[in-house]
């Protein structure tokens, strides 16, 4: 098998997998009354949510092929740390829509303090993509899905 042919199947695999898990947790979608509910909820718990969701993406990645979980983790580590996560907003900004923007406005607003190691902005765009991750995932998971497509986290 080829190493396009071995990329092409991880991304299927990896794009079901997706699948399977926004489908299989749309019912906190469907749990949230409405969507103005979803619009209620604080940046900081949306990026909370969001947080889990895309270590989950990243880690979906990560699968195939299989590895030691020693070397799973350092690969995950090194995509969910906020500085990649800061870059990783900076590639979809462009294919964000406004009302997307304005959600990471509120996501990096929200975003008070930040660890030591880190400058403010960074820590800010992090949470910003958190945030945009969180809200995807309650209220439009089929967008969400498009979104995490046009990632391609670092793999060997």
């Amino acid at each position: 098998m080829t190493s396009e042919e071995e990329q092409n199947l991880n991304f299927r695999e990896t794009d079901s997998a997706i699948s399977w898990t926004v489908a299989r947790f749309t019912q906190l979608s469907s749990a949230a009354d409405s969507l103005n509910q979803i619009q209620q909820l604080s940046p900081a718990s949306l990026a909370y949510l969001g947080d889990a969701v895309y270590e989950l993406y990243v880690r979906t990645c990560y699968l195939l092929p299989p590895k030691r979980l020693k070397d799973y983790h350092h690969q995950v580590v090194a995509q969910v740390r906020a500085e990649t996560q800061a870059a990783t907003l900076r590639s979809l900004t462009p294919h964000l829509t406004d009302n997307e923007l304005e959600i990471l406005r509120r996501g990096r607003n929200a975003a008070t303090g930040s660890p030591r190691r880190l400058a403010p902005k960074i820590y800010q765009q992090a949470t910003s993509l958190e945030t945009l991750l969180g809200y995807l995932y309650l209220s439009d998971p089929h967008r969400l899905i498009q979104l995490l497509a046009h990632l391609k986290p670092d793999t060997p």
